[in-house]
């Protein structure tokens, strides 16, 4: 199996540990063909992001205990759907983006300039 690449070509680095992310919970944006949602963007989520995803029915901050979810809180790193990111940047509610966290993946879904506009200084 190929090691898996972030958006800007290096190997794709953690996105966070604690919370536990990635549609595989290994802590990293990997996909593979069961990830519909494509759970690839490495985020850090912000209030205003919590809030409007909950409005749109994504609700990310309560804990679901039943899906070893903790809930979310501001500054917490976060493997978030690429549709849901775009979604997010419509509302005017984008969180910051990691980008050496974040699959290349995303780039069928989302452009590199978008990602680039919300990249959280390294």
């Amino acid at each position: 199996m190929d090691p898996a690449l972030n958006v800007l070509g290096g190997p794709l680095e953690t996105c966070s540990t604690a919370p536990l992310t990635g549609f595989f919970r290994d802590g990293c944006c990997n996909t593979g063909p069961q990830d519909s949602g494509r759970h690839t963007v490495c985020v850090i989520v912000t209030a205003e992001f919590l809030a409007v995803s909950k409005y749109l029915g994504n609700d990310l901050s309560t804990p679901r205990p039943e899906y070893r979810f903790p809930g979310l809180k501001p500054g917490d790193r976060w493997c978030l759907c690429a549709a849901r990111f775009l979604q997010a940047t419509q509302e005017f509610a984008a969180p910051k983006v990691a980008l050496e966290s974040t699959h290349q993946r995303t780039l069928d879904i989302v452009p590199m300039e978008l990602l680039q506009a919300h990249a959280v200084e390294t």
